[in-house]
C-alpha cells in the first residue's frame, strides 16, 4: 500500500490504541495501532462511583476496539528518534506554536520534538522530518528521514450485498 493512501486509511479512524511497539533490528521502528469506536455497550459502573459520578458519567459510552476494528502496521526502517508519551500527561502544556497537519497521524514542519532534537545533535536534522501518531493510551513521536510503510493488518468486514 502505498504511504499516502495507508496514512488516508490510518487519518479515516475515529480513534487508535497503540498495541505494540518493537525494533525489529537496530534503529528500525514497528507500531502497531487499532482502530476504536465509540461502543454501543452500557457503561461500566465503578466500584467507588458515587452520586456525582455517576450524574456526569449519565449518557456516556465507553470507546474501545470492537471486531471490527482495523490494526495498523506502521514501519519506518530507520529512525532518528521517537518518544512515547502516556496520553493524558503528553496532552498538557502549550503548543500553540507547533505547525502540523493531520488528526491521528501528524506531519510536522515546525515542533517542540524536532526543536529539541536540532539542540541535541548539534543541529544535524534538516532532512528529517517529525511524525505523532494520536492514540488515546499513548502519543507516539518519531523522527525519520521520510514516512512510514503503513499496512493494514487486518480490514472491516465487508456488509453483505443486499439481494433484491
Amino acid at each position: 500500500m502505498p504511504a499516502s493512501s495507508g496514512v488516508e486509511e490510518l487519518e479515516s479512524a475515529k480513534y487508535l490504541f497503540l498495541r505494540e511497539i518493537s525494533e525489529p533490528r537496530d534503529n528500525s521502528l514497528r507500531l502497531v495501532v487499532q482502530e476504536a469506536v465509540v461502543s454501543n455497550s452500557e457503561a461500566i459502573a465503578l466500584d467507588f462511583e458515587g452520586p456525582e459520578l455517576a450524574e456526569i458519567r449519565k449518557g456516556a459510552s465507553p470507546i474501545e476496539s470492537t471486531e471490527d476494528c482495523r490494526s495498523f502496521e506502521l514501519y519506518w526502517k530507520r529512525y532518528v528518534a521517537y518518544l512515547v508519551t502516556e496520553e493524558c500527561v503528553g496532552s498538557g502544556g502549550r503548543y500553540d506554536d507547533e505547525v502540523f497537519s493531520g488528526r491521528l497521524f501528524r506531519v510536522y514542519s515546525k515542533s517542540h520534538f524536532l526543536e529539541h532534537l536540532k539542540r541535541d545533535t548539534g543541529g544535524h536534522i534538516e532532512t528529517f522530518q517529525h511524525y505523532k501518531i494520536v492514540c488515546l493510551n499513548h502519543l507516539v513521536d518519531v523522527v525519520a528521514d521520510g514516512l512510514p510503510e503503513i499496512r493494514v493488518l487486518n480490514r472491516r468486514p465487508s456488509k453483505p450485498a443486499r439481494i433484491q
